[in-house]
């Protein structure tokens, strides 16, 4: 919805005027992991690493919040990192815990149960918020980069058009369930964290992360597709 605008040059569809959006429903986790052989153990000390060894780092991604919010961090810092492209997280992650490449930003799923036994560390969270699952890792936004733009979201949408009535139905019925503490205690464990918007407020920050998934792909250098 927001990223493939701004990584394909043609898109079949307008996610602004083909849709019709219900409601948020929240947001991934992501945890920027490294090998534990980088003499790093904050994202400050990265950076700071990074920039004394120019073009010896290497991090890989296994999808688009990984590529470019790497390309991201990279770009914001000013330092020269590998980027390693994978066909999905799982063959990131045997490279990473090989230490064939330095770093990653992966979902809980990918890097969680490695974090805690030692195997990986875990620098911060791009949440906006501390992940519950690693309380103690810092938001990428504590960790000293405010400007971190990509999030990765997710949010009900229906066909264009979609009767009035039938969108406050959803949004409503989705909202209570939302409620439930035990249905987020049960999504929190899948590493999403929920939560409900009205239909305005889905479309306004489904603008805004469009507009800054572009910025974001320019000014790490990628090329869409």
């Amino acid at each position: 919805m927001a990223a493939a605008p701004a990584l394909r040059k043609s898109l079949p569809y307008d996610p602004m005027k083909d849709l019709t959006p219900i409601t948020m429903m929240g947001y991934f986790t992501f945890f920027l992991y490294v090998n534990p052989a980088v003499p790093a153990k904050t994202l400050a000390e990265l950076i700071a690493y990074a920039k004394a060894n120019p073009g010896k780092l290497s991090y890989g991604s296994g999808n688009a919040t990984g590529s470019v919010g790497g390309a991201q961090i990279a770009a914001l810092s000013g330092v020269d990192m590998v980027h390693v492209p994978y066909k999905g997280e799982p063959q990131a992650l045997v490279d990473l815990l090989m230490g064939r490449i330095d770093l990653m930003i992966a979902t809980p799923t990918t890097g969680l149960s490695h974090t805690k036994e030692g195997k990986l560390r875990a620098l911060a969270t791009t949440l906006k918020e501390r992940s519950p699952m690693l309380p103690d890792v810092p938001t990428i936004y504590e960790a000293g980069l405010p400007q971190f733009t990509i999030t990765s979201w997710g949010g009900m949408f229906g066909p264009a058009k979609m009767p009035k009535e039938i969108v406050a139905r959803l949004n409503k019925e989705l909202a209570e369930v939302m409620k439930d503490s035990e249905v987020a205690r049960i999504i929190a464990n899948q590493g999403f964290m929920l939560s409900a918007s009205t239909p305005e407020e889905l479309q306004s920050f489904l603008k805004d992360q469009i507009a800054a998934w572009k910025v974001s792909v320019k000014a790490a250098g990628i090329e869409p597709e």
